[in-house]
């Protein structure tokens, strides 16, 4: 958010702040909901690569077509587990899927 607008927000008496802070998370827990959604965008943007449907997808998967858009959403119903079987299963390799992780250390650091 723009500082200005920030500060307007502020001084009509709005508090400003993350969504962390807003639901009460601690680190770990944000970074494992940033690890989800990163794991999660991942998994649609390789399955759009491949030009593969949700259906095509779910048979790869020998799932449904409603899992694969669990999956790309984001639904908190979606375990870790089943985000990374899926990535593999679509071809994902052990090194993109370790820059997926490392993704938010390389952020902070910047």
């Amino acid at each position: 958010m723009r500082e200005s607008k920030k500060k307007r927000l502020e001084k009509k008496g709005w508090q400003v702040g993350s969504v962390a802070e807003f639901l009460g998370l601690s680190d770990e827990e944000s970074q494992y909901i940033e690890l989800k959604l990163r794991l999660s965008e991942a998994f649609r943007k390789e399955r759009r690569r491949k030009k593969l449907t949700q259906v095509e997808t779910a048979r790869v998967l020998r799932s449904s077509q409603s899992r694969v858009a669990k999956i790309e959403a984001g639904d908190p119903s979606v375990s870790v587990d089943l985000l990374i079987r899926s990535l593999f299963a679509l071809g994902t390799t052990s090194s993109e899927l370790g820059r997926l992780v490392a993704a938010r250390d390389r952020a902070a650091a910047t």
